[in-house]
């Protein structure tokens, strides 16, 4: 069985509007995530499937703020997580247009981040422009996934894949990150400063998502 599926792909792009007072505050939020996975897997059964996969999951971020027509604060992320593992697929039915299966999974891999923004603050004289720039090293990333879905077959070899599942994960991140300060906003560096912090996360979400299989015959 020879194929891939495409998890939890979408493109997200929000507005807001905050009013204190007089002064209103508009927010842009735009990111993206795509989850690819291409799968090899062996018939070990009837219908039992065991195989390997790879993980490709680009993600992006971009977060703006303005005031009165003028954009005061942006930050932004890029990130790449590469993985691979190993599932088991198990049909209830070998039989029929539409195959119901079970599936589990297990991936880990490295993962990087790069960062970047700016912040306009103070007020005249005492104003001033602060940006920055990150990145991580050292990341890593570990998955699990229990899914349920069905493989409609489309011709001899070939099958469409609809599921619907639970996703564990777990990252750790190393960051490194360099802050300049221009005060009067003269044009001029006045103060730089660099830092490093770890960051350790998980998370629990649901996976909706499709694949394409093709299987191919025995020798």
């Amino acid at each position: 069985m020879v194929g891939a599926s495409v998890a939890s792909a979408f493109y997200d792009n929000t507005t807001a509007d905050v009013t204190v007072g007089t002064a209103t505050t508009h927010s842009l939020n735009k990111n993206y995530n795509i989850s690819i996975n291409p799968m090899y897997g062996w018939f070990i059964s009837d219908k039992t499937v065991v195989g390997g996969t790879l993980n490709i999951n680009p993600t992006g971020q971009t977060v703006s703020y303005e005031n009165n027509g003028s954009t005061y604060q942006k930050d932004k992320s890029n990130g790449l997580n590469l993985g691979a593992g190993a599932f088991a697929r198990s049909y209830f039915s070998n039989n029929g247009n539409f195959l119901p299966f079970g599936q589990l999974a297990f991936n880990a891999g490295v993962t990087q981040q790069k960062t970047s923004g700016f912040f306009y603050g103070g007020t005249a004289p005492a104003n001033y422009k602060s940006t920055y720039k990150g990145e991580s090293s050292s990341g890593s990333f570990v998955n699990a996934s229990a899914l349920a879905g069905v493989t409609r077959i489309l011709g001899e070899n070939a099958g469409l894949d609809i599921y619907v599942g639970y996703n564990y994960s777990s990252t750790k991140n190393n960051y490194h990150k360099t802050t300049q300060y221009d005060l009067g906003m003269d044009g001029s560096i006045d103060n730089e400063i660099k830092s490093e912090s770890k960051s350790k996360y998980s998370s629990h979400g649901i996976l909706l998502g499709v694949g394409f299989q093709i299987f191919l015959k025995g020798k």
